[in-house]
């Protein structure tokens, strides 16, 4: 069973699983830094600094809701969970 995962894995590498890793990944590096960012402009009262960060957590956010990714991801999980639910009703 884990060589089965394995050659999955190495199947997937080189499709959207690395790409969606990736974007998830910096995506979430801006929110991090953006918040960074919001927080230090105002403890220092650097209002720019603030606003840079605000806008940079939103865009974020924005990236994150909007990936076309997420969605399928998201569609695909709701409709697994759907067939789970009814296979487990089958089985009672």
């Amino acid at each position: 069973m884990k060589r089965e995962s394995s050659m999955f894995l190495e199947w997937r590498k080189g499709s959207h699983f690395v790409s969606s890793f990736k974007r998830k990944y910096k995506n979430a590096s801006e929110k991090f830094s953006g918040k960074a960012k919001e927080v230090a402009g105002k403890i220092t009262g650097n209002e720019q600094l603030e606003l840079k960060g605000k806008l940079q957590t939103a865009k974020a956010d924005w990236h994150e809701i909007m990936s076309v990714g997420n969605k399928i991801e998201a569609i695909k999980e709701s409709i697994a969970g759907t067939i789970n639910k009814k296979i487990n009703k089958k089985r009672k």
